[in-house]
């Protein structure tokens, strides 16, 4: 920009525009807590300090419910873990073992397109 000349930042809309409502596609937001069979839960794979991490999630339930929730998987696991975030974090590479311990509490996983 050269000196000057101001930044116009208008787009071509005012505030006496009517608002319209955008039907589609529902979005959940992070107050809406759902039943475990109405999870679609993903999988993520990190290195934190060279060592593995598998993330599991978006969790939405009560944060006690997710905290109780870890608890047992953990015990089950054998490993450690801790709730972040809507994301439930495991020590090492477990994918197969979470995979089969949630769907046992009643979880379901987002499957990839081939």
């Amino acid at each position: 920009m050269s000196k000057g000349k101001k930044l116009d930042l208008s787009i071509g809309s005012s505030w006496e525009d009517e608002w319209t409502e955008v039907k589609g596609k529902k979005i959940l937001t992070k107050k809406e807590l759902l039943e475990p069979a109405k999870h679609f839960l993903v999988f993520k794979f990190e290195k934190r300090k060279g060592k593995p991490v598998t993330l599991i999630g978006p969790f939405h339930i009560k944060k006690d419910e997710a905290n109780i929730l870890l608890k047992k998987i953990k015990k089950s696991l054998g490993s450690g873990g801790a709730y972040k975030e809507e994301f439930m974090e495991f020590q090492g590479d477990c994918k197969e073992r979470l995979r089969t311990l949630f769907s046992a509490q009643g979880f379901r996983f987002k499957v990839k397109p081939n």
